[in-house]
């Protein structure tokens, strides 16, 4: 992982080189983030994370050769210590659903607001994931009627303590373990510990995962598009259920 003197090194994968322009661009007015290689394909991708090693990689959905799905899939298995972040459009509804279940630590919509691009990669390169809040809407909306589905999923997290229920929903609202733990005045390691105590319960594979259930649930609310945007780097206000201090952004790794 970077420190804070190092910039967050960044492989950006898409097959139009025009987005990959724009999206390089957009990283570019960060000094403390660094594209270290480009690929137009997700074999390649992969070979390139191989041989640089980015904290983590940007990758388009649809892509020759491999694509984004099975290139993540790949990463995860040879260079686990990069992340992996979608890059998404609003009609690749089932790619998104799929990509939960690969690991994925962000989706981000190439026609989002760049400081959620930026936002993003911040929170994945700390130790987070992130959910675009339009993209966190869409994938609660796959599941069907969300008024119909809270119950159910309040059933689902009765079984947590107080205090892991606490951590979930800090989790929905895209703080890293380090944010939690000052938070909650704990130690990171016991925030660990709840997630793994939060994973099992739930019987979830990721926090992306953990974090949708947190929306169903109503312990944090995706963001609304009429809603103003936050700063880069600083992750959407969501409002909390419980009536605790509002918190920001979308999700994270364990």
């Amino acid at each position: 992982m970077s420190t804070p003197s190092e910039p967050v090194r960044v492989l950006l994968a898409d097959d139009e080189a025009m987005i990959r322009a724009g999206v390089r661009a957009i990283l570019a007015t960060d000094p403390g983030i660094e594209v270290v290689a480009e690929a137009g394909d997700g074999r390649a991708a992969v070979e390139l994370v191989r041989a640089h090693r980015p904290r983590l990689a940007l990758l388009d959905i649809r892509m020759p050769r491999l694509d984004g799905l099975a290139a993540a899939a790949e990463i995860r298995r040879l260079v686990p210590q990069t992340a992996t972040v979608m890059l998404t459009t609003f009609g690749e509804d089932d790619h998104v659903a799929r990509a939960l279940g690969h690991g994925a630590s962000g989706f981000l919509l190439k026609s989002g607001d760049p400081r959620e691009l930026i936002a993003g990669v911040h929170a994945v390169a700390g130790g987070g994931a992130y959910l675009s809040p339009a993209v966190a809407r869409r994938v609660i909306e796959l599941g069907g009627d969300r008024v119909a589905r809270r119950p159910l999923a309040r059933d689902r997290l009765a079984g947590l303590t107080n205090r892991e229920q606490e951590v979930l929903a800090l989790v929905g609202a895209g703080l890293s373990n380090a944010e939690i733990a000052r938070r909650l005045c704990l130690v990171e390691g016991t925030v660990k510990t709840y997630l793994t105590s939060i994973f099992t319960r739930l019987e979830v594979r990721n926090r992306v995962q953990a974090a949708i259930l947190a929306y169903e649930a109503g312990l944090v609310e995706p963001l609304e598009e009429d809603q103003p945007r936050p700063p880069s780097g600083v992750a959407p206000a969501q409002r909390r259920s419980t009536g605790q201090q509002r918190h920001g952004g979308p999700t994270g790794e364990q």
